[in-house]
């Protein structure tokens, strides 16, 4: 992955998305702002 990309994926059929970090870490949440949010807080966020 290249350094400084930010990506999030929607599960089809669901209403489920998941930030996916430069770092390597996931995170899953059904609300957008919740996803960006936990993004943009990187290196302070929890992998998950």
């Amino acid at each position: 992955m290249s350094a400084g990309r930010l990506r999030v994926e929607w599960s089809p059929g669901s209403d489920r998305l998941t930030g996916i970090c430069h770092c390597g870490a996931r995170h899953t949440a059904e609300d957008p702002a919740e996803i960006w949010a936990w993004l943009l807080s990187h290196p302070d966020h929890d992998a998950s």
